[in-house]
């Protein structure tokens, strides 16, 4: 089981602007409202190494928004418990993390609307990001 996974088991987060697959691969995101999807993927990262400094430097999660996409499974967007942070996720039937995104300052995600396998995640803050639901490094506009 990957840290990523460990940390999904009891919903959480690293506190970091950050695309987390399951698999164990995490990439550095930044809000970007220069690009069609609202954010960009920057370089990956070590999150093993990135918890061994910092172990408690996680955010619970809550989801406030869901799309209900079957046998294959949901997107969720919602807040973490520092106020201003928010999160997006893709999850499978039975809620296993798929890849998640968190961003420090976005705002809680309350919104979701599905097209094909592109949805768009708005948040309180108005920000908006539209993502491939299959995988987020793939382009969308």
């Amino acid at each position: 089981m990957t840290t990523i996974e460990r940390l999904w088991e009891d919903y959480e987060l690293p506190v970091a602007d950050a695309l987390h697959y399951a698999d164990g691969r995490s990439y550095e995101v930044a809000l970007d409202s220069t690009t069609p999807s609202g954010f960009s993927v920057l370089s990956p990262f070590d999150l093993d190494e990135m918890m061994e400094e910092d172990p408690f430097w996680v955010s619970s999660v809550d989801g406030l928004a869901v799309v209900d996409l079957g046998e294959k499974g949901l997107l969720w967007g919602g807040e973490g418990s520092m106020g201003a942070d928010g999160f997006l996720a893709r999850l499978t039937a039975d809620r296993k993390l798929i890849w998640a995104m968190f961003f420090s300052e976005s705002n809680p995600f309350t919104r979701i609307r599905l097209s094909g396998k592109v949805a768009t995640f708005r948040s309180t803050a108005e920000f908006e990001l539209t993502v491939d639901i299959d995988d987020p490094r793939n382009p969308t506009g």
